[in-house]
């Protein structure tokens, strides 16, 4: 039995939980997000409390009633407290600011990285090497993380790139001298 679909989640005051056409919808002082409700899982929603109940015990009924509740939560903690991803950049000469909705990075290269602000998510720049990404959707501010990661990740010898800022980056030890 999954141990994660079995659990219910309380649902904090102002916010709203709604079934409609295949979907779980959460409204809530931060906005509205939406989850699909796949075959297989139903969902009851009364005294402030959300059940989710599957029909059969076939896997893959039992690996998607797990999923559901978590997509369901992590929709609840979005709408009520928001999510937010914390990246560190790390070189001689590499910085980041912002100019309008735009990141604009330094990053090494003969040109500046632009990364444009996608809508639902809040870009903000500290001390020209903490980037700050926050949203209510946790799927889409990991991923605009990820895409900033990516324009330059961090190498294995000087640490030089962006990196999360909780990730331990393991070093190499570099060429040795002669003798």
């Amino acid at each position: 039995m999954s141990r994660v679909g079995k659990s219910i989640i309380k649902i904090p005051p102002k916010v709203e939980v709604k079934t409609e056409a295949g979907n779980i919808l959460v409204k809530g002082p931060l906005g509205e997000l939406r989850s699909p409700l796949y075959e297989g899982v139903s969902v009851k929603v009364e005294n402030g409390e959300i059940v989710f109940l599957r029909s059969n015990e076939e896997q893959k009924v039992v690996s998607l009633h797990g999923l559901v509740r978590a997509l369901c939560m992590n929709n609840v903690k979005g709408v009520t407290n928001g999510w937010e991803k914390n990246l560190e950049i790390a070189g001689v000469g590499y910085r980041a600011q912002k100019k309008g909705k735009d990141l604009v990075m330094n990053l090494g290269y003969s040109h500046e990285v632009v990364f444009p602000e996608p809508p639902g998510i809040k870009i903000e720049v500290a001390d020209l090497v903490k980037i700050k990404i926050t949203g209510i959707d946790r799927q889409l501010v990991g991923q605009v993380a990820a895409d900033i990661r990516s324009k330059r990740p961090p190498e294995p010898y000087k640490a030089k790139g962006i990196k999360y800022a909780n990730e331990y980056i393991r070093r190499k030890a570099g060429k040795t001298g002669k003798k």
